[in-house]
């Protein structure tokens, strides 16, 4: 029979692979479920890796994926520092909804003002917003000994019913004709210039993303606390002898990722989404998961992984809108990329072998 052997030393070979594969088994099994909905399976897999990139419309395309990528790179990168130290924060949506409310709010309270110090201010509200909904789950952790990955999960249905309440309440456009939602932002804020290079997506969300990424990396090789961040995920009974802090170290992860997470929330309200709705929310925090892991965790791989979510984010609506698939089979194909990206993930600490059942 087929048995699971733990490996010695982890397998760089799978490490690096496992990625890759993942990405050739998701596009195999999303086939696979296109044809049992009655589509052509290589025409739906074309649809939504070749297409955003190569069709007649791929320029507008190109810079959609960018748009869809930067909020999910933003998140990814905060969120991977804590999972590298085995910290868990599950909750970045409700930490992207709260950083937009209250950068949103900051803006709104400055209408009909344009002048250039209110968009600096919304970006530091956003930061804030999402970093002190980051630090319930951290204090409570630190403190009380929770799970943070219960709390900060549980938390985003509880920023998701703030945002229904503010949408409908004291943020809600009274110009609006009753319809629940803020003032559209773009129209006197200074994030009304979103793109840095017009028409090309690249926005002040897709510069704050770059910088992250960059100053991830520079703090994982080059600093002692990116040593320690590896060192708790790795060997967390070495990180205590060599007097790393635990509670100190969940702290700083948590807060950097909410942080980071608020950011995203405000770059998209004041950018691609344009105001705060109800349904401001498309579970950006949750996809930035998949795109932290399937990046393992390393800054440079998750800005690659953030622009391939990003292709199928945009090639699922090319999908969606000629081949008639619906958006639930979008979101399965994309949870198969992760669900596969953790059955191979096995095989780097991992080996197959055949052993023989002995006799009675």
């Amino acid at each position: 029979m087929l048995v699971l052997e733990k490996r010695k030393v982890p397998s760089r070979f799978w490490a690096r692979a496992t990625p890759l594969l993942a990405v050739i088994l998701t596009m195999l099994a999303g086939g696979a479920l296109f044809a049992l909905l009655g589509k052509d399976p290589v025409e739906a897999v074309r649809t939504i890796f070749w297409d955003p990139l190569f069709s007649e419309f791929a320029f507008y395309y190109r810079s959609q994926i960018l748009v869809k990528a930067w909020p999910l790179i933003l998140i990814a990168v905060g969120l991977s520092l804590g999972f590298r130290a085995g910290i868990w924060n599950i909750g970045a949506e409700g930490q992207y909804i709260m950083g937009a409310i209250l950068g949103g709010a900051v803006g709104l309270a400055f209408y009909p003002a344009e002048g250039w110090y209110i968009f600096p201010l919304m970006i530091l509200a956003g930061a804030l917003g999402g970093l002190l909904w980051a630090m319930v789950p951290a204090i409570l952790r630190t403190k009380f000994g929770t799970n943070e990955i219960l709390v900060s999960l549980m938390l985003v249905y509880v920023a998701e019913n703030i945002l229904s309440s503010v949408s409908f309440g004291i943020l809600k456009n009274p110009q609006g004709f009753g319809f629940p939602g803020s003032r559209n932002l773009n129209d006197y804020a200074a994030s009304a210039n979103m793109d840095l290079i017009e028409g090309t997506g690249l926005h002040w969300g897709g510069a704050a993303a770059l910088l992250a990424v960059m100053l991830a990396w520079g703090l994982l090789t080059r600093h002692i606390l990116g040593y320690r961040i590896r060192l708790s995920g790795e060997a967390p009974r070495a990180a205590r002898f060599g007097g790393v802090d635990p509670d100190r170290l969940v702290l700083i992860c948590l807060g950097v990722s909410g942080a980071l997470a608020g950011l995203a929330g405000l770059f998209e309200v004041t950018g691609p989404a344009g105001q705060l709705s109800p349904d401001f929310n498309v579970g950006y925090g949750f996809t930035a998961i998949i795109v932290a892991f399937l990046g393992r965790l390393h800054p440079l791989g998750i800005l690659l992984a953030g622009l391939l979510l990003g292709l199928t984010e945009v090639g699922g609506g090319i999908a969606q809108q000629n081949l008639g698939l619906p958006s639930a089979s979008i979101k399965a194909f994309q949870g198969m990329l992760l669900f596969f990206l953790l059955a191979m993930d096995v095989f780097t600490d991992y080996r197959l072998r055949f052993r023989r059942e002995e006799a009675i």
